[in-house]
């Protein structure tokens, strides 16, 4: 058998290169570079592997600099997201604090279902010079190390002891990456010694590899039970989520929905799965739902799930649906079960054909579908309203929203994670592009938003990327705006200024909580409370002092002029925008279960919980 010797981490970076995914004829790289930060860990093992490979051009495996480990894992994963987890990048980092500050970014991926290659470097594999800098000492076992942490939110974790256990470890990593259904963070922990050691490596690992990643077909029984509950429904609703977008089947959505007359709602991962102005299209389900989709869904005798996971936004914490039937449509058994559904676990391109040629000539009831539409005409003319109240001094956040919507392209990205946008964005995003509503909501991680600017313009640098920021958000996690500049990718960035996190300090009050804790202000020596004056921050000067072109905006006039001067700039631009943190959002139509305080001595507390009482009792298991 023919060898070469190589490092261990060389040997990496050559497999990795080799890795490409194919589906329906398309082939793409499954590793399309990584990225990284050195330390001791990781700056002679893969450090040197990734230099060798670019200076002798053995191995293309593309490095970018990042700035933040959490960052970077973001990036890969909105990148994941973007090519419909065909393709992610792998992440590097040294031992101990570099490594484990991938773990929240790990734990986002995997509650996403996003496939990212996750390298932590750890301790010395041999103990020789045990303990060494960073290394935990744990009395239970002396093989626990930091990395340990990633085990419960990686899909596939192993440690490389030794060098040759990274072919068994590598090939499952990559088994695990292109399994639609297994698919999340994997984390291959790397031992800083592990890293530089030689091995004689056979020549068959580094073969170009293709996996096919796979369109599972509808089992014949459960489709014919499945079909016989459809057949059966006058009102029926379909939940578009996340699997719809990764599929590539909204086309085939959008013409079964039409064809048969049934509405469709959509969740956050499913936002664009049909054009806003669809005919059957009743906009966002649930917490933060429109009015349309969310007494569609209480009235729907069936409810056909698409690729969705059904989190509590979603069901608005199992109060958003009545008295109906569901048949869930997933790739995965555990989202295709839940609900006490008629399960079909497929595809959803494959499972969304296989239903429409088994319905025949079932359309749903025509007054239902009159009605889903008259409902969702009513909605927009909400959506209008919010987008032009001519609210003052400062502008409401939805009439931002609605003016950066408007100037957008079709194939624009738009990015957001958390606060209250991500509410706001739901009920009024008016989306004609599958890709252009682009909220990771499965773990809401305030910072995920600049890094996935990142990711989404690596992914597709033809589409704008438009990245919406709160200032909580914003002094978290800003730390990509210079790695824009340095890879010379031009992103749009919105900072919404309103001194603290709009979206807590409203769930705070609504709780009885008083807003506590929620804004930035001086502590008042008075009441002993941060609720004294607002804190001189200015984050169009920190924005600049990282290199972006920085654009100011008091009014919506302003914001719109400043928003085409930031399209037509060739460099990374960022607009920073003040809105009237009390400025009336849209109407709220469901529920979000958040437990109130039993006991209290609090007025504002025991109000809430008595309306916390009165709104638990629509909750339900669907069984």
């Amino acid at each position: 058998m023919s060898t070469v010797r190589l490092t261990t981490a060389q040997a990496l970076v050559r497999f990795l290169a080799a890795q490409h995914t194919e589906r329906d004829g398309e082939r793409r790289r499954l590793i399309n570079g990584t990225f990284g930060i050195f330390g001791h860990g990781n700056v002679a093992g893969l450090g040197q592997a990734l230099l060798q490979a670019a200076r002798t051009g053995e191995a293309d495996m593309p490095y970018l600099l990042a700035r933040n480990e959490q960052a970077m894992v973001h990036a890969a994963t909105a990148y994941a997201k973007l090519t419909d987890r065909l393709s992610t990048y792998a992440c590097t980092a040294s031992i101990g604090p570099g490594s484990t500050n991938m773990v929240t970014g790990a734990a986002l991926a995997t509650i996403n279902r996003l496939p990212v290659l996750l390298l932590p470097s750890d301790i010395f594999a041999t103990r020789a010079p045990d303990p060494v800098l960073q290394q935990l000492e744990d009395t239970r076992g002396g093989d626990v190390s930091v990395n340990d942490a990633f085990r419960p939110v990686s899909k596939y974790f192993d440690r490389v002891s030794r060098p040759e256990q990274l072919i068994p470890a590598a090939l499952a990593a990559m088994r695990v990456l292109t399994d639609p259904v297994e698919t999340g963070a994997v984390t291959l922990c790397l031992p800083q010694d592990v890293q530089a050691e030689a091995h004689d490596w056979p020549v068959e690992f580094f073969r170009e590899r293709v996996w096919t990643v796979r369109r599972p077909e509808p089992d014949a029984a459960e489709l014919e039970a499945a079909l016989r509950v459809l057949r059966s429904a006058q009102r029926p609703l379909i939940v578009a989520g996340g699997g719809v977008v990764y599929s590539r089947a909204t086309e085939e959505l959008r013409a079964f929905a039409a064809e048969r007359g049934i509405p469709v709602a959509e969740t956050h991962a499913g936002r664009g799965s049909v054009q806003w102005d669809h005919p059957q299209s009743v906009g966002a389900l649930g917490s933060t739902g429109s009015r349309a989709a969310n007494l569609l869904a209480a009235e729907a005798d069936v409810v056909l799930g698409i690729g969705t996971r059904y989190s509590d936004f979603t069901t608005a914490s199992h109060t958003v649906f009545g008295d109906a039937r569901f048949v869930n449509l997933n790739v995965a058994v555990l989202d295709a079960a839940k609900h006490a559904a008629s399960t079909l676990v497929a595809d959803a391109r494959a499972g969304i054909a296989a239903l429409d040629s088994g319905l025949g000539e079932w359309r749903a009831d025509r007054g239902w579908t009159a009605r889903a539409q008259s409902l969702a005409g009513e909605w927009q003319a909400v959506i209008d309203q919010a987008k032009h109240l001519g609210h003052g001094p400062l502008p409401a956040q939805t009439e931002i929203l609605g003016a950066l919507n408007d100037a957008v392209g079709e194939r624009d990205i738009v990015i957001n994670a958390a606060g209250s946008m991500p509410g706001d964005l739901q009920m009024m995003w008016r989306s004609r592009d599958p890709k252009q509503y682009h909220v990771e909501y499965g773990y809401s991680c305030m910072g995920y938003e600049i890094a996935a600017g990142l990711g989404c313009k690596l992914a597709d640098p033809d589409r704008g990327v438009f990245v919406l920021v709160g200032d909580g958000s914003y002094l978290m996690l800003a730390s990509e705006i210079p790695t824009l500049i340095s890879e010379g990718l031009k992103v749009v960035i919105v900072i919404v200024q309103n001194h603290g996190f709009a979206s807590i300090g409203a769930l705070s009050e609504s709780l009885g909580s008083q807003r506590f804790g929620t804004s930035y202000r001086y502590r008042d020596p008075e009441t002993g409370l941060l609720d004294g004056g607002t804190l001189p921050v200015d984050l169009a000067a920190n924005a600049a002092s990282l290199g972006a072109n920085v654009l100011t905006a008091t009014t919506v006039a302003e914001f719109n002029q400043a928003i085409e001067t930031a399209k037509a700039a060739e460099t990374t631009t960022v607009v920073h925008v003040e809105t009237d943190l009390h400025s009336p959002g849209l109407p709220q139509s469901a529920w979000w279960d958040v437990p109130v305080s039993e006991t209290s001595e609090l007025d504002s507390t025991r109000a809430a919980y008595d309306a916390y009482t009165d709104s638990r009792r629509a909750q339900r298991h669907y069984l």
